[in-house]
């Protein structure tokens, strides 16, 4: 195939297919390895379109909801997994790969082993939390992993989790295109609101870089709360009883 068959077949992925940005970029990446690196081709890719990274503002739950959610999940260990993964702005393979001295009550710290990048990192432990934590520890007894699966030498499946957040969701009535990763997304959304600064949540949420933080910026309404729109302006023309020619 030549420029003309590799860019109709990237179309038809896009207008036929309907593949998602980043399956193109994956196949477009591929096929420009095979054809200049491995077929030594010289096929030009830079005349051939490319997607730019399309920026998607996350999702986020107001403090209500999320409230919402832990109150309609009545069973406590549901709970128990609902509330640490906000509260520590976990990522759903950390909350179901936790370990029982993960929970760090006399530092009031989580530790979350082997996150994304292979790095260990530390997170805050919520005090609510951890009395959920501890009601649900009393009645469980988990000896290895905090929250443990159909068989107890394995976590919990991710799945399962995901299934949780689905069911809560559904008993709060909240219609927005949330997932469990919108706790996540809700926890920094709220630190910031409440005035912790960016460097901080980054480090919790075990960011490598400092920009990928800041879409934090764009979901906040720290700042533009404050914001009047216009149409709350006072009125410029003063309304009288009487009509004047």
């Amino acid at each position: 195939m030549g420029e003309d068959k590799i860019r109709e077949y990237l179309h038809y992925l896009l207008a036929e297919k309907k593949v998602s940005d980043s399956t193109y970029r994956q196949t477009y990446g591929s096929l420009k390895f095979l054809y200049q690196t491995t077929m030594k081709q010289s096929v030009v890719f830079d005349k051939i379109p490319k997607l730019k990274n399309r920026e998607k503002l996350p999702v986020v739950l107001d403090r209500t909801e999320v409230e919402e959610l832990f109150s309609v999940t009545k069973n406590i260990k549901h709970k128990a997994i609902l509330m640490i993964t906000y509260s520590s702005g976990l990522r759903l393979s950390e909350t179901s790969h936790l370990k029982v001295p993960d929970i760090d009550s006399k530092r009031m710290m989580v530790r979350i082993q082997q996150g994304k990048g292979g790095k260990d990192r530390y997170s805050i432990l919520s005090v609510v939390a951890l009395e959920t934590l501890r009601q649900y520890y009393r009645r469980y007894r988990p000896k290895d992993w905090l929250f443990e699966g159909q068989h107890a030498d394995r976590p919990i499946s991710e799945r399962t989790i995901e299934k949780i957040f689905e069911i809560a969701k559904d008993r709060a009535s909240i219609t927005k295109p949330a997932t469990l990763h919108t706790l996540r997304h809700s926890f920094a959304t709220h630190l910031l609101e409440a005035g912790t600064d960016l460097h901080h949540i980054q480090v919790l949420l075990g960011h490598k870089s400092p920009k990928t933080t800041t879409i934090y910026l764009h979901v906040s309404n720290r700042a533009l709360s404050r914001i009047t729109s216009p149409l709350d302006f006072p009125p410029v023309i003063k309304e009288t009883s009487e009509r004047t020619v």
